[in-house]
């Protein structure tokens, strides 16, 4: 992701949560006031396989142990919040990702261990801003319990994880020293000035309807798939005699996202799926498109608002782009830093797969290591 991407997105969502994307589209039932079709799926296979294969620690280190359930419950997210955008991940692919995640968690408490009092009341401070963030997306404390049901999780799991990820995020800085000033991000934003242009976008309403199993994922049979395209032609219809679009999304849309806030989304040019874009960008303001076809699903769209392209002037992405050079600043620096933290923690990784990838990939790191320069003796 650009700079430019970077600051629209922290602008938009606020910090980016590692382990629990919040959905983009996903299935629920067509009642409003209905828990989502296989929304405890995740929560019941993950207690199904405790009861089968036990808890194992899969990891430990001074002062720390980490379970198969920890990592499970992370995983668990990630795979629900594919599944949701009609994504997966592939097989091959897993265990990399799990390792990756199983790394996380293992840095995550390795910094729990360097805290102080003022990073734990910054590290709370941004849980909350994180929870604030995510309950004005869902509109409503009810519609965004269903969506974390949904993804496998409660709410308790969710602010227990942001407060460690925050806090840790914290620590870590400090620990690095890193500081960002004013001069330096006003630096960056006169030297960059394309990364501040935000894209033309529109404000939109959508009914959408799935054309995936709402609890395995699977796509639906091509008569399913058209009884539902019909379906949503039926809507069409009725939208377009005058019926409120509102009370349609409510009534039939099997975006749980949104649902609650009438189906409303702001799009960018760019970064929506390219037949969803199209049609979205092409309506007059109060226009409802056509049938639109995607991977996903089928969509009706309600233009309410285009919102021209504009620079983002400084004093709104200040505090963000402040954010984003801290990162960068900690992606430069922590690796090292993290890496003796491990070694200092005596760090063992105890599931054998897990363990076999790890030494595999500090090999391939060591291949790729640049060789040092030739002393001549």
């Amino acid at each position: 992701m650009n700079m430019k991407d970077r600051i629209i997105f922290s602008i938009a969502l606020g910090t980016l949560l590692l382990a629990f994307p919040t959905a983009q589209a996903a299935t629920a039932n067509a009642s409003t006031d209905a828990t989502p079709a296989g929304a405890n799926t995740n929560v019941n296979l993950n207690a199904t396989m405790t009861a089968l294969f036990g808890n194992p620690v899969i990891a430990r280190g001074k002062g720390f142990e980490i379970k198969q359930s920890d990592l499970d419950e992370v995983m668990t997210g990630i795979k629900a919040a594919a599944a949701m955008r009609n994504q997966s991940i592939p097989p091959e692919q897993l265990k990399t990702v799990e390792s990756e995640m199983l790394n996380r968690l293992i840095q995550v408490q390795l910094l729990l261990q360097k805290t102080t009092d003022a990073d734990r009341v910054e590290g709370k401070k941004m849980a909350d801003l994180q929870m604030k963030t995510l309950l004005d997306r869902a509109g409503s404390q009810e519609a965004l319990n269903r969506q974390f049901m949904a993804l496998g999780m409660s709410m308790d799991q969710l602010r227990t994880r942001l407060v460690q990820e925050g806090t840790a995020q914290v620590t870590l800085v400090r620990e690095l020293k890193i500081t960002v000033t004013d001069a330096e991000a006003k630096q960056f934003y006169g030297d960059h000035p394309a990364d501040f242009e935000q894209p033309e976008m529109v404000r939109i309403e959508q009914i959408f309807l799935s054309t995936h199993d709402p609890i395995t994922g699977t796509e639906l049979s091509d008569d399913n798939k058209a009884a539902k395209q019909k379906e949503l032609e039926d809507i069409l219809k009725r939208a377009r005699v005058g019926e409120d679009f509102k009370q349609l999304v409510e009534q039939y849309s099997e975006d749980p996202t949104t649902k609650d806030k009438g189906g409303e989304y702001t799009i960018a040019r760019g970064q929506t799926l390219p037949e969803f874009e199209a049609a979205a960008f092409s309506l007059n303001t109060n226009q409802v498109s056509d049938v639109v076809i995607t991977a996903g699903g089928y969509h009706l769209i309600k233009l309410l608002e285009k919102i021209p392209a504009k620079k983002l002037d400084y004093a709104s992405v200040a505090d963000n782009l402040k954010k984003v050079l801290t990162q960068q600043k900690s992606a430069k620096l922590a690796p090292p830093y993290l890496a003796d933290l491990r070694k200092q923690g005596g760090v063992e990784i105890l599931d054998p797969d897990l363990k076999a990838l790890e030494q595999a990939s500090e090999a391939e790191a060591g291949t790729n290591a640049p060789m040092a320069p030739d002393s001549g003796k």
